[in-house]
């Protein structure tokens, strides 16, 4: 009872900060934002008198679509829609608060983010449904040209946020599906043994089976005349939820949609041919697949879309009951029951990776190849949201090296700030070579590879003093990232993981780093702008602050020096480049 106490009131603060946010940004209007509010009817609801998730997606899709029409000028469709997990469910009476905006363009699509919050008008008390980001694209033109974005101004801090972090997002959505492929095919063993023991008393895959048709009507279409996407979720959701009823004989609670993505149109007059059945049963969870199929009298069907949904059934006092296993059909039935394997092993992974609340004890998570894409993403989002906080205060500055902190609750930041004449690309080379770093930093001792995991991610170790001559070893991810697109800075992530070929070692005090790196934007007359983050876990805090005089010249003599060694390699690579240039003449 406790625990959940504990995590109801982190979620509560975390709302309180964001409101104070809101109304420290209040001043500022978004053009993209787009507000709905709708009060949940008996027409709504499902048996147990809630909000049914189709109805309330249908809402969700129309605001985000209304905002990327906002923004574009232009018409738009779903182009597709990440996981969206539903933390309440919401009862006849009460309203429910839909806030939508564009958080990023790119060349010819764009991030919508979703808030959905419900109301109780009886006791005022407002709190947190879902939240969702959907990708829209522009329908083409006349002419069969694409539509180009203008791209999105971010005015308040967490406008910021969103912006810098849509790119990392947009990152993991292109690597999805190879994510999916390459976790099944190293678990395919190991599923395989699954499967042999989940085939007494299992209840066969095929009693699962859904299939139902839907002629799509003037209703059911956008004011383009496409069938709406929200009205095809809709209709998703309902036979996917008669598949999981047959397993559990139940009525289930849909909580998580996964990650999709829509493959073509559909129009009025379309026949959409809906089929669900059960992957996958865990003990708490099941998973329902669903595809679906527009066709017209004549022709063949064409695909419109595919999904993933997990449901749980809750007893009477709202707990996960234990299910029922499945006995997949053989071939096609057991690629999906390990590719459901896959999928669970990927929402444990980005809740226990990209959910996990600062401060947590270890800091270092497990790296994995298998959730290496998450970690990375955790890595650079990380840095990128301590860059984008608005409330960092100059503690110090020389020799235009400014030393800024910003404390939040039990985390204390750090931010080392100054201009360098080398160009920003250069010195993004040269800084996201860490093994060069002990010649310019005298906190590095040692810096090794241990591991090279792809052109964007490595894996060092890192060995510094530590007082009284006791050495401090790090095991670090560095994730690097060029620009997105103009105005974009160069990041360099770091942050601590555990590998159980390098466990702490004798004679070594094993060190966490919560978060650090660089962030290096390109400025006027091809110099850059340099910064330096480190985030303070709380067991240092206290010898932090008992000293901050004391950092603040420990910082500014190792940036005095990176700028140094910049400056000097720049000049290098200019003599280098004319000796060429000579000898090429």
């Amino acid at each position: 009872m406790s625990s959940r106490v504990t995590v109801d009131v982190e979620k509560e603060e975390e709302e309180e900060e964001e409101e104070e946010e809101e109304e420290e940004d209040g001043a500022s209007v978004n053009p993209t934002e787009v507000k709905m509010s709708q009060i949940v009817m008996p027409c709504h609801s499902n048996h147990r008198h809630e909000l049914s998730v189709g109805q309330l997606l249908k809402w969700i899709d129309s605001s985000a679509c209304l905002s990327a029409e906002r923004h574009a000028q232009s018409p738009c469709v779903t182009a597709s829609m990440d996981d969206i997990h539903f933390e309440h469910t919401i009862s006849v009476g009460q309203v429910v608060n839909i806030r939508a905006k564009v958080n990023r363009a790119f060349n010819t699509s764009m991030e919508v983010g979703v808030q959905v919050s419900c109301e109780d008008l009886f006791t005022d008390r407002h709190w947190r449904v879902c939240h969702a980001y959907a990708t829209f694209v522009t329908q083409r033109t006349n002419t069969g040209e694409k539509v180009t974005l203008k791209p999105v101004l971010p005015q308040t801090q967490r406008e910021q946020v969103e912006y810098s972090v849509a790119a990392e997002r947009r990152r993991v959505r292109m690597v999805h599906d190879d994510i999916i492929r390459d976790l099944t095919t190293t678990q395919e063993q190991r599923n395989k043994e699954t499967l042999l023991t989940a085939v007494d008393n299992a209840v066969a895959a095929e009693k699962t089976k859904v299939e139902s048709v839907e002629l799509v009507l003037p209703p059911h279409a956008n004011h383009q005349v496409n069938t709406f996407g929200g009205q095809i979720m809709a209709w998703m959701v309902n036979v996917a939820t008669i598949a999981a009823s047959r397993l559990c004989q139940a009525h289930p609670t849909l909580r998580t949609i996964d990650m999709f993505t829509f493959r073509g149109p559909s129009q009025v007059g379309d026949r959409l041919l809906l089929r669900a059945i059960v992957n996958n049963a865990f003990k708490n969870s099941i998973e329902v697949g669903v595809r679906a199929e527009a066709y017209q009298e004549e022709g063949p069907n064409r695909h419109i879309n595919s999904a993933f949904m997990i449901f749980e059934v809750l007893d009477d006092h709202r707990k996960p009951c234990t299910l029922p296993r499945i006995r997949p059909e053989p071939l096609e039935g057991e690629r999906r029951f390990q590719e459901a394997v896959a999928r669970k092993k990927i929402r444990l992974d980005r809740k226990y990776i990209i959910s996990r609340t600062q401060g947590e004890v270890p800091l270092s998570v497990p790296w994995d190849p298998r959730n290496q894409v998450y970690l990375s993403y955790n890595n650079v989002s990380a840095l990128k949201m301590l860059a984008a906080r608005n409330n960092w205060r100059l503690s110090s500055e020389k020799d235009k090296v400014r030393l800024y902190t910003l404390e939040l609750k039990s985390m204390l930041s750090f931010k080392v700030e100054s201009e360098v004449d080398v160009p920003a690309h250069r010195a993004f080379c040269l800084l996201a070579e860490m093994s060069n770093r002990p010649n310019w930093d005298p906190h590095y001792r040692k810096c090794e590879l241990i591991h090279r995991v792809d052109d964007d991610d490595f894996l060092y170790r890192v060995v510094t003093p530590s007082g009284e001559g006791i050495l401090q070893d790090f095991i670090l991810l560095a994730s690097k990232r060029r620009p997105c697109s103009s105005g974009d800075p160069y990041v360099i992530a770091l942050r601590s993981v555990s590998l159980p070929t390098h466990p702490p070692t004798e004679g070594y005090n094993r060190g966490e780093v919560l978060c650090a790196g660089f962030t290096i934007l390109e400025t006027k007359n091809n110099m850059s702008l340099i910064s330096y983050y480190n985030q303070a876990s709380p067991e240092v805090l206290p010898y932090i602050s008992t000293d901050i005089a004391g950092l603040s010249s420990s910082f500014y003599h190792n940036f005095c020096s990176c700028r140094q060694y910049l400056t000097q390699n720049r000049l290098q690579l200019t003599l280098t480049t004319t000796k060429s240039f000579i000898i090429i003449r």
